[in-house]
């Protein structure tokens, strides 16, 4: 990955297809940070991983003496950390809509991406997963027709969140007809082209649309 340079301070746990592991990597790349990545087998996570996060999951981001394992937290502490190039507004009622918009992504749309990454539930509630994000995502495409960005002229943490989920629908078995969804399609063209989003791709990820 492009965001590996050299011997860094901050270590990076990330999961090999776990999106929100991506959309921090995203973030890495964006800002163009030194960091160590580790990828990490779930059967078999490292022993350290267990003493920077009690959950003993991923994402974990390690920087010195501070560990942080919820991928927002570590969007916002990368973005303030590194504030160039700025990914979130600067005015405050900005701020608190991107922040609302990154709510809503986690509840209406990583919640569906996980019940269909994992397989946890009954065929049923797959199929209904699967149905409602693709619907969901239908529904939103005329927002990309006046902006290029996620409710917004620039790129943003919000795009960081959006990047992987769009990225692995294929994978979920989720297609978007061209018709309805033209500047939606055309949202997802910009993301995956950024500079910064090739650099956080790992292989396994790139198999995804390989």
């Amino acid at each position: 990955m492009g965001v590996v340079a050299k011997r860094s301070s901050m270590t990076f746990y990330t999961g090999s297809n776990d999106h929100k592991s991506h959309r921090v990597r995203i973030v890495l790349a964006e800002k163009g940070v030194s960091v160590d990545i580790l990828e990490v087998d779930d059967n078999n996570p490292p022993a350290e991983l267990a003493d920077h996060n009690p959950y003993n999951s991923v994402p974990t981001l390690v920087d010195r003496d501070l560990a942080l394992y919820e991928s927002k937290v570590m969007m916002e502490y990368l973005d303030e950390r590194f504030p160039h190039p700025p990914l979130l507004p600067v005015y405050p009622v900005a701020r608190a809509q991107s922040r609302l918009w990154m709510f809503r992504i986690e509840r209406e749309w990583s919640s569906k991406l996980d019940i269909l990454m994992t397989g946890n539930g009954t065929k049923k509630e797959i199929d209904q997963a699967r149905k409602s994000l693709r619907e969901s995502l239908i529904g939103i495409s005329p927002i990309f027709e006046d902006l290029p960005y996620f409710m917004s002229e620039e790129f943003s943490l919000v795009d960081c969140c959006m990047a992987p989920i769009l990225w692995r629908l294929p994978s979920v078995g989720i297609d978007l007809p061209e018709k309805q969804c033209r500047p939606l399609l055309g949202y997802m063209q910009r993301l995956f082209e950024r500079e910064s989003f090739q650099e956080s791709l790992l292989d396994s990820e790139r198999e995804l649309r390989s």
